[in-house]
C-alpha cells in the first residue's frame, strides 16, 4: 500500500465534498497537552464540560489501540450577518455566538467525516477509525495545531492563515502510517488585544483561559448567574465572539462556503420577549437545529431575562412581574425580579413585595431582595 499515494488523493477527495482544510498528524502521546491540563485541573479552570479522563485525552492509542495517525479537518463558517435585524425600543433583541449560526455544527463535520471514513475503507477494507467532533476525548486544538491546521491562538481558538479562527475542527483517529504535516508556526506575536478585552478576565494569559469565568461558558450554566457576571453577559444569549472579532487575523474574513451554516437572522438574532414564554415543542422546533440549545431553552430564557435588565427594557416589565409570578423555575422568578430592580422604575417595587409574600425559595428572596434595593437606592 503506498500510503502517500492514498493521502494525496484523500486530500483530493476532501476537497471534493467540502472540506476546507486537511491535515495529518502522528498518533504519538499529547505530552506537553497532559500537563497543560493537569494545571488547568489543579487551578480549576475547567468547565466541567470536558472529558475528565485526562489519560484519554491525552493518549490517542488508549481510544484506538494500533493508532498511528489523526487527520484533522476544518469547516469555514460565516462571520457576518447579512439581513440583520435591528435592536430597536420595545423590540430588543438578543445574540447567539458564530459557532451557533446555521445547522448544528456537530452533525456537518459527523457528515464529512463518515464521508472520510467510507473512502477510506472502501481502499484499506480492514482500517481501523474512530472520529470525533468536540465533545470527542481528544483536544480538537491539539490535534489541529499537530496537524499543520493552524496555531493556537491567544484567544485559546486555532487560528488558520486562510479563514482566522472560524473554523469548525473534527478529528479522526486512524491506524494508517500515513506521513504526519508540519505545523504552523505562532503568528500572534505581541498582539495580546483578546486578552485585554476580554470582559470577565477569563483569558488570563495568552493560551489559557479560566473556563469559570468565560462568557461562552456562563451562557451555557442553568442555575443563577453570579452577580459579577450579569452586566457582562449583555444581550448574548449563547456563546461569545468577543476574543474572535478583536483579533486582526479575522479582519475582513466572511466565508459563506457551506449552505447549510448560513444563519437565520431572526433565529440567530431573536426579539427576547417571545423567549420568556416560549414551550418546550416551539423551542425544540425552531431552535432544536442549532447547536446553541443542547442546554435547552431555560440558559436561553435566563440569558434572555438578563439582557432585557441590559437594555432597561421598561415595556417587559409586564412579561418580568408574569415570569416573576408564575413561572414554575427558581432560576427564572429570581432573575425576573432582579432584572426588575435594574430596568428600575420605582412603581414595580409593589410586584416584588406581593410576590415575595407568597415565594418560599430562598435564592428566589434573597434575588428580590437585591431587585428591591436597586428600586431603593435609585
Amino acid at each position: 500500500m503506498h500510503f502517500e499515494q492514498l493521502k494525496r488523493e484523500l486530500i483530493a477527495y476532501s476537497k471534493e465534498i467540502g472540506i476546507d482544510k486537511i491535515g495529518f498528524a502522528s498518533a504519538s502521546p499529547f505530552t506537553e497537552l497532559r500537563q497543560r491540563l493537569i494545571q488547568q485541573q489543579e487551578l480549576g479552570y475547567q468547565s466541567g464540560f470536558e472529558e475528565a479522563d485526562t489519560e484519554k485525552r491525552t493518549e490517542p492509542g488508549i481510544l484506538l489501540p494500533g493508532a498511528q495517525s489523526i487527520i484533522a479537518i476544518a469547516l469555514a463558517y460565516p462571520s457576518k450577518l447579512k439581513n440583520a435585524p435591528q435592536s430597536k425600543r420595545g423590540e430588543r433583541r438578543g445574540i447567539f455566538c458564530r459557532a451557533s449560526w446555521g445547522q448544528d455544527y456537530h452533525a456537518i463535520l459527523r457528515d464529512r467525516l463518515q464521508k472520510l471514513e467510507a473512502f477510506l475503507k472502501e481502499r484499506v477494507p480492514d482500517v481501523k477509525i474512530t472520529s470525533m467532533v468536540d465533545t470527542g476525548e481528544l483536544s480538537d486544538r491539539a490535534v489541529a495545531e499537530r496537524a499543520g491546521i493552524g496555531w493556537s491562538g491567544k484567544n485559546c481558538s486555532i487560528i488558520t492563515p486562510e479563514f482566522g479562527s472560524y473554523v469548525y475542527l473534527g478529528e479522526m483517529i486512524t491506524n494508517l502510517p500515513f506521513s504526519p504535516d508540519t505545523p504552523i508556526e505562532d503568528g500572534c506575536g505581541s498582539c495580546n488585544k483578546c486578552v485585554d478585552v476580554c470582559p470577565t478576565g477569563a483569558l488570563i494569559q495568552g493560551g489559557q483561559l479560566d473556563s469559570q469565568r468565560c462568557i461562552a461558558f456562563l451562557t451555557q450554566t442553568k442555575g443563577f448567574l453570579a452577580e459579577e457576571f450579569r452586566a457582562e453577559i449583555g444581550n448574548r444569549l449563547y456563546g461569545c465572539d468577543t476574543c474572535q472579532t478583536v483579533c486582526p487575523k479575522n479582519k475582513g474574513i466572511d466565508f459563506h462556503l457551506h449552505p447549510e451554516m448560513e444563519p437565520d437572522p431572526e433565529l440567530v438574532k431573536p426579539l427576547l420577549k417571545p423567549l420568556l414564554t416560549i414551550g418546550n415543542r416551539e423551542f425544540k422546533e425552531k431552535y432544536g437545529p442549532m447547536s446553541g440549545s443542547w442546554r435547552g431553552k431555560k440558559p436561553i430564557q435566563r440569558n434572555a431575562i438578563l439582557a432585557l435588565a441590559h437594555y432597561k427594557d421598561e415595556t417587559a416589565i409586564p412579561d418580568l412581574i408574569a415570569v416573576m409570578k408564575n413561572d414554575p423555575r427558581p432560576v427564572m422568578r429570581g432573575t425576573a425580579a432582579w432584572a426588575l430592580g435594574k430596568i428600575g422604575q420605582p412603581d414595580t417595587a409593589a410586584y416584588i413585595i406581593e410576590a415575595k409574600e407568597i415565594e418560599a425559595d430562598e435564592q428566589v428572596l434573597a434575588e428580590m431582595e437585591k431587585g428591591l434595593h436597586m428600586l431603593q437606592n435609585r
